[in-house]
């Protein structure tokens, strides 16, 4: 009788015993999955992150220059210099508009004056959004006058187009129009030939 009893006391202490190796089991199962659950939404959650920052860094402001706007090195485009007024100026496209301007490296920035501006501005080729603000600029004399700088959506010379281009007007409806570094600075290399009267772009 006792061994009976002892034997039933044996087999519910090994029933209880299993149960509970069970129960510790799924809790440990349980804990686990929470745990890879957990770092694959903090891994998500990186990739995530690091793909808004990418983003962020591509976003372009006004008058910034990306490379994707630079002329890349080894392409080749050649124009003819043109004699315009006594003055040898080169053909530029202006957002679609043909104009002449003259090739000079030692201007900072294209330069157009008043009448373009109000042109291409009738044209609705200029906006308010391309307004960027107003600058004093010195001329070869050293006098200092107020400009409005704007961002050209589009300049092209040859067969190259750049985009988002920086420039002035001057406030004078005969101020010349100045090719300068805003966009001389988007090509790799400049040369000219005076002999055939041209200027290569790569």
């Amino acid at each position: 009788m006792n061994l009976k009893i002892k034997d039933s006391s044996y087999k519910l202490f090994l029933k209880l015993v299993i149960q509970i190796r069970m129960k510790i089991s799924t809790l440990i199962l349980f804990s686990l999955l929470l745990l890879l659950s957990g770092c694959s939404s903090c891994s998500k959650s990186g990739r995530k992150q690091r793909e808004i920052i990418k983003d962020e860094s591509t976003i372009k402001r006004p008058g910034e220059t990306s490379p994707t706007d630079r002329i890349l090195s080894g392409k080749k485009t050649t124009v003819k210099m043109e004699k315009v007024n006594g003055v040898l100026q080169i053909p530029v496209e202006v957002d679609g508009v043909k104009m002449f301007f003259i090739f000079d490296t030692g201007a900072s920035i294209i330069s157009i004056s008043e009448t373009e501006a109000n042109f291409l501005w009738k044209q609705g080729k200029l906006t308010k959004d391309d307004i960027v603000g107003t600058a004093n600029f010195s001329d070869a004399n050293g006098d200092i006058s107020e400009g409005t700088i704007i961002i050209l959506t589009t300049v092209k010379i040859g067969d190259r187009v750049l985009k988002n281009v920086e420039a002035s007007v001057v406030h004078n409806l005969n101020a010349p129009l100045l090719f300068g570094q805003s966009a001389l600075g988007k090509f790799g290399k400049i040369s000219i030939d005076n002999n055939r009267g041209e200027i290569t772009f790569e």
